[in-house]
């Protein structure tokens, strides 16, 4: 019997069968942010377990409050701080070098196929992108990972989706996740592994498949897997290029994650998005998903671009050919959050940050706060944000403010109307 890409990477990693289809696995990384991981910090330094199972290993980043807003951030940032100088964990960025968790350690090129990777955060699917199995996981998982470099989970089971068709105009990866979670539902996916698939797949760039796996959690799954080809290769190259003779060597050699052509799957679907229009959010569920049109009109009173699912330099870039020339309007605050010192960078080398800033955009430094309500553009009870984030539960970037989910385009679209539209309008 074949196997899917989730089995082939358990099966290498695997260190024990406790019970039934429990299996504890080897882990290649343990990424760790200042917001769930103090709290297994000082549980370990508690029970007299102050150790890391492999510095090198461990990836650390001061994400969501930064530079701290009080005295509870603060400390948060310190326990953190002092840890990482404690067991000399030398990938932690810190002010400065931090940026945003799931975007930062890619850029960093800490996610490969095949890995295993576990972080006390549930968007860590992100990094399934690159052909890997990445989980977010609670805090005595991520302890026993920190302290022992394992984790346990049931043997995986895969639902495996193939995109098939051709993207329209204004039509971008975060519209076709949107697409698949209105479909499967915010349970439809729990337990599950989804494998993302299909023509429409193999043709993205890595930001875009980074955004589908990084909202296969809101459909429920435990991770979002693509798999491992040429453009992940050449995106990986200059981390990878010692360990192979050539690039057509590393992608033969992540081949073997692939899945088999007889791998057995919970459920196999076809979407095909040559129809597909722009999407967007209404609801307090991210399965409460209709197209941008039906939503026409609805005013907003702030626009979100930034996060782990839509702060990357292809986003921004989405949103700013929208934005060029135009103003915002006078009845919405912008905010716009690259989601790592280096996509701020190339922001400003390619001109995007002056288009944001002549369209009225309040640019921020790296940071995730506000998709949370924690820092950096937190709503007030009433108001309604149009974010590029990845969760619209109720209260969840401020306590009675609503958010729809939608691409940087489509943000950018309603940023210069002051109402939900379309960037093809």
């Amino acid at each position: 019997m074949g196997k899917t890409v989730a089995e082939k990477i358990f099966d290498a990693h695997l260190v024990d069968r406790p019970d039934g289809d429990i299996c504890v696995i080897r882990l290649d990384a343990v990424f760790c942010h200042e917001i769930t991981t103090p709290l297994a910090i000082t549980d370990l330094m508690a029970r007299g377990k102050d150790r890391v199972f492999d510095p090198a290993k461990i990836k650390a980043v001061i994400d969501h409050v930064t530079p701290a807003k009080d005295s509870k951030t603060a400390t948060q940032g310190k326990i953190l701080r002092d840890w990482a100088k404690r067991h000399e964990i030398k990938d932690f960025f810190d002010i400065g070098q931090n940026g945003v968790c799931h975007a930062l350690f890619p850029e960093k090129g800490f996610a490969r196929p095949g890995y295993t990777i576990i972080m006390g955060d549930s968007h860590t699917c992100t990094h399934g992108a690159f052909g890997a199995f990445a989980a977010g996981v609670g805090t005595t998982d991520l302890e026993v990972g920190i302290l022992k470099g394992v984790c346990a989970f049931h043997y995986p089971r895969t639902i495996r989706i193939d995109v098939t068709g051709q993207t329209g105009p204004g039509v971008f990866a975060k519209d076709v996740i949107l697409s698949i979670i209105g479909r499967l539902g915010v349970s439809g996916a729990t337990n599950k592994v989804i494998e993302f698939a299909g023509p429409v797949v193999k043709s993205m760039s890595m930001a875009s498949r980074q955004t589908l796996c990084n909202m296969a959690v809101e459909a429920g799954a435990t991770c979002g897997i693509c798999y491992p080809d040429m453009t992940t290769v050449r995106y990986l190259w200059r981390f990878i290029k010692d360990e192979f003779n050539s690039e057509a060597d590393a992608a033969e050699a992540y081949g073997k994650f692939l899945p088999d052509s007889d791998a057995v799957y919970d459920d196999r679907i076809t979407i095909d998005v040559s129809d597909l229009e722009p999407m967007v959010t209404f609801g307090y569920k991210p399965d409460q998903v209709k197209p941008v049109r039906e939503m026409e009109g609805t005013p907003v009173d702030q626009v979100y671009i930034g996060s782990c699912t839509n702060g990357r330099l292809e986003d921004l870039r989405a949103a700013a050919m929208v934005l060029k020339g135009r103003r915002i309007s006078d009845n919405v605050r912008g905010i716009v959050s690259p989601a790592t010192p280096d996509v701020f960078r190339r922001a400003i080398d390619e001109g995007i940050i002056a288009i944001f800033m002549d369209a009225g955009f309040c640019v921020t430094n790296p940071t995730c706060g506000a998709c949370l309500g924690m820092s950096n553009g937190v709503l007030a009870e009433g108001e309604v944000c149009a974010a590029t984030t990845n969760r619209n539960f109720n209260g969840r970037m401020g306590k009675g403010g609503m958010v729809h989910l939608m691409s940087p385009a489509t943000a950018a679209a309603t940023a210069l109307a002051g109402y939900i539209t379309q960037a093809r309008n």
